[in-house]
């Protein structure tokens, strides 16, 4: 949905860029956090966002023309985040109410440098592995034809 690997190179489509352009607007918009390395991937983002200071309780704010959120966890980032790129995907492609992101997210805390150097190597290297990753249309594609599931190992 999002774009294409070409020669373990993520190429954005418009849809990736909508994704790419409202990424940074997350970083740019919240106060409380910093984004880290990030990698926009055919069907799906990864990205380390670092917080700045404290998170907890919900921050009272005055009425405006613009609906925000009033609490500051990664849930409400994450959603606003999700909300935003969907609208716009749907708008440009003339389909709203259309699901764009699934349910959930997944996050990881991390608790050290070694953790945190890690996971930059694995968002760096995702365009690299895709064509062994899972969740591959293409690998997909040849798990159906077989009769079974995608099971690929770097």
């Amino acid at each position: 949905m999002f774009g294409n690997i070409v020669n373990s190179e993520m190429k954005l489509n418009k849809y990736g860029t909508i994704v790419r352009n409202e990424w940074i607007k997350t970083g740019a918009l919240r106060e409380n956090l910093t984004l880290d390395q990030y990698v926009i991937m055919p069907n799906h983002l990864h990205g380390i966002i670092i917080i700045t200071h404290d998170l907890k309780g919900v921050l009272q704010y005055a009425p405006t023309k613009e609906l925000r959120s009033p609490t500051k966890t990664i849930g409400a980032i994450m959603r606003g985040f999700k909300s935003a790129t969907t609208k716009q995907i749907n708008k440009t492609r003339h389909t709203l109410g259309r699901l764009v992101w699934q349910r959930n997210y997944y996050e990881h805390i991390i608790r050290d440098e070694k953790d945190l150097n890690k996971i930059r190597e694995y968002i760096i290297n995702n365009p690299i592995t895709w064509e062994l990753d899972d969740e591959n249309p293409e690998n997909i594609k040849r798990a159906i034809r077989r009769g079974g599931q995608v099971a690929l190992t770097p």
